[in-house]
């Protein structure tokens, strides 16, 4: 099942001329692949660019690790090459990407709504409350805890970004372990966790191997070891449960 695309939201709308999507032909560039959406968002589609504006770029992954994958990207040119743990060292840096972050995890957690609130048990009981006024309101479920967001501590492209994605990492594209544990371990760092410690562990990502850790599912917890194929098939049943809550 290929994950559908989060539609362009409020601010500055992408452009929806291009018939062409031109990340197909930027991500050839390699680790500088992310400054092409940076340089000229509305040279993409609305598919691809969630919204832009003077000082933030917002796109769906081009190769989502769930079933939601936004990624925020810095429009400054003092602080969009820096490592994350570089760029977070300004307060008042830190803090704008802090607030851009929680704006987008809303956004995000309202598309998930929007998506899988008619299979979830707990959604279709508010709803059923509210169209028969019982008096009774259930709570309904609470989308945004089934968010998650961060950098890597070694990220893979140039250009600082931060991952926003829901938690089933579900998706085609996850196709092995260092996949799965970017998005499962530690090497995922919340923003909110910033200003690291001199001496927090995370700073050391290859140290402490967390992305060579056995395999354990997100939702259970059960271990599947080395084998990424027996946790794939795992978490796509986890994927249908997850849905249903």
């Amino acid at each position: 099942m290929s994950p559908k695309k989060l539609s362009s939201s409020k601010k500055t709308p992408a452009s929806d001329t291009s018939k062409t999507d031109p990340a197909t032909k930027t991500v050839f560039l390699g680790r500088d692949g992310l400054g092409a959406y940076i340089a000229d968002p509305t040279s993409f589609p609305s598919s691809r660019v969630v919204y832009h504006d003077e000082k933030w770029v917002v796109i769906n992954d081009l190769f989502p690790k769930s079933s939601i994958h936004l990624l925020l990207l810095p429009r400054n040119p003092a602080k969009e090459l820096l490592h994350p743990f570089d760029a977070f060292e300004d307060p008042t840096f830190l803090s704008q990407i802090q607030a851009e972050v929680q704006k987008l995890r809303t956004l995000a957690a309202k598309e998930l709504k929007r998506r899988f609130g008619k299979y979830s048990r707990k959604e279709q009981a508010r709803e059923a409350a509210l169209e028969s006024d019982t008096g009774t309101l259930p709570e309904g479920r609470d989308w945004e805890k089934e968010i998650i967001s961060g950098i890597h501590a070694g990220p893979s492209m140039s250009h600082l970004h931060v991952h926003v994605l829901s938690v089933d990492r579900y998706s085609e594209c996850m196709r092995h372990r260092k996949h799965y544990n970017s998005f499962s371990t530690p090497f995922l760092i919340d923003v909110e966790d910033f200003p690291l410690a001199k001496d927090d562990p995370r700073r050391h990502p290859g140290r402490h191997g967390y992305l060579d850790r056995d395999l354990i599912c997100w939702r259970c917890g059960k271990g599947f070891g080395r084998s990424f194929a027996k946790l794939k098939e795992h978490v796509d049943g986890e994927f249908e449960r997850w849905r249903a809550d």
